[in-house]
């Protein structure tokens, strides 16, 4: 897929590709032979999505205050949220979304984000929303610019990765989807050497596979860091479309990585393309 405005969100179901445009405000997929346009919002900035345990889409508004909006595969809106449990809007925006083995989802918030200007308030934070639970609710907050949000296969450890901080960290997940043992599990100026010295270069969003490694998105880095579940580099995939990566997803049989990204990310259209790779083990 090429010329996507803000390309994001890859999710690869029954062999059709999802995708999102956050400058396009729009969610899209392609049958293998045309796009076509599913949902449309000019206030949501399209950014994560993610499939629930009922077959029906997650998607993160990242435009600020976010929402979280659950919608049928033809784009259907069916459930709107604007604020958490205790009534706080999503101040900072909606970035990504993950959903747990048991039903249960997490999504990050950001933080202020205008395309030019430096990173601002600390205002990360994870939440979290039960299996049935009809509200989201906080479980981890200060972190520094919460982005790509993944689940190890078991459920029992989540991943988040802080964007500006460069870093990846882990939680251990308890019965109740609360978050505990919050600790490092990733540097990744330790892991590759820096492409670009923009504060905002770091880890963008995540997806975990089935044997548990971890696939990170480098904004401003142009590569997917394929990590294992100790944190050790296995492999990078750099990506000759662009600089700004921002997403990947996995096909049925996990043999290719759909990478959304954009081709300069500087670039205030973020003009991009969703491209498809091997997934070399």
């Amino acid at each position: 897929m090429k010329n996507v405005l803000g390309p994001e969100g890859p999710l690869v179901v029954d062999g059709v590709l999802y995708f999102v445009g956050w400058m396009g405000n729009t969610l899209s997929k392609w049958d293998g032979h045309r796009t076509t346009v599913l949902h449309t919002d000019p206030a949501c900035g399209h950014n994560g999505l993610a499939l629930s345990k009922q077959r029906t889409f997650l998607l993160a508004c990242t435009d600020d205050p976010g929402a979280i909006l659950e919608l049928s595969l033809d784009g259907k809106l069916l459930r709107r949220w604007d604020t958490t449990d205790k009534g706080a809007r999503f101040v900072g925006g909606i970035n990504d979304i993950a959903v747990a083995p048991d039903g249960g989802a997490y999504a990050t918030v950001f933080g202020p984000y205008d395309g030019v200007g430096p990173p601002g308030e600390l205002m990360g934070k994870v939440l979290y929303l039960a299996p049935g639970a009809a509200t989201w609710r906080e479980v981890a907050c200060d972190l520094n610019y919460a982005n790509g949000v993944g689940v190890s296969p078991d459920g029992k450890t989540l991943y988040v990765s802080q964007t500006v901080s460069g870093s990846i960290l882990r939680f251990a997940v308890g019965p109740d989807g609360a978050l505990t043992h919050r600790a490092n599990f990733a540097l990744l100026d330790s892991l590759v050497p820096r492409r670009n010295p923009s504060p905002w270069l770091g880890p963008d969003s995540l997806k975990v596979d089935r044997r548990g490694d971890i696939y990170v998105a480098q904004w401003f880095g142009g590569k997917i860091l394929k990590l294992s579940p100790q944190g050790k580099l296995l492999r990078v995939f750099r990506i000759a479309a662009g600089d700004g990566t921002t997403n990947v997803a996995f096909d049925a049989g996990e043999r290719h990585l759909y990478v959304s990204v954009v081709k300069d990310a500087r670039d205030p259209k973020a003009v991009g393309s969703v491209v498809r790779v091997e997934n070399v083990r």
